[in-house]
């Protein structure tokens, strides 16, 4: 279960993140979580650059170790990059001490003061402590790919009824998302033009 749009009451709980761009703006903001991973990254930066799109991809240390040259692919596409920690850690399950330590080791590969937290679950403390280096970013559209349970039609239909001005829209590079991401991506991309949006990067 989750929810496309994050509601008012989450967004109180953590004041200083980032959920939602200018709204006076019509541009939205393309991000990308769990990559780099092989033959689903390279898809989408293929789909970004035949688009003329930049995107921000925020990045599992881990998948960089593994996978140095998809992350290279995505520096010299031109396109930002944000902390995910090393290991992919829900920061409800993990003690802060280990979760701060975690992002971190992300930081010593992925050069960048954009941060966001796996599943958006955060400890305020560890909020606090993230937020004296980091811009915590999350969301204002959630696209669902990643859940077994929303179909590929279903996934579209997330993205292009909810966008507005200023929405940061999340997807997915990750084996588990491919094949929505695959059909929704391009499908959001092309209403997202014919209505008129711009596409913005965070940073």
């Amino acid at each position: 279960m989750y929810l496309v749009r994050p509601p008012y009451i989450i967004k109180k709980l953590f004041p200083k993140a980032i959920w939602r761009m200018d709204a006076s703006e019509k541009k939205i903001y393309l991000t990308f979580d769990d990559g780099p991973i092989p033959v689903v990254t390279p898809f989408v930066l293929r789909t970004l650059k035949e688009e003329n799109i930049k995107a921000t991809f925020f990045c599992v240390g881990a998948n960089v170790v593994n996978n140095p040259d998809v992350y290279k692919m995505v520096l010299d596409d031109g396109h930002n990059v944000g902390n995910h920690t090393h290991n992919h850690l829900n920061g409800w399950d993990t003690d802060t001490n280990k979760y701060v330590a975690n992002v971190k080791q992300c930081s010593e590969l992925v050069n960048s003061k954009l941060f966001r937290p796996p599943y958006g679950k955060l400890k305020r403390n560890q909020s606090a402590i993230i937020n004296q280096q980091y811009s915590i970013i999350m969301w204002d559209v959630l696209s669902g790919d990643y859940d077994l349970k929303t179909g590929k039609l279903q996934c579209v239909k997330n993205v292009c009824d909810n966008v507005r001005n200023g929405s940061i829209v999340l997807f997915h590079d990750s084996i588990k998302a491919r094949e929505k991401l695959e059909y929704a991506l391009p499908r959001f991309i092309k209403f997202a033009k014919e209505e008129g949006y711009a596409f913005g990067v965070l940073g």
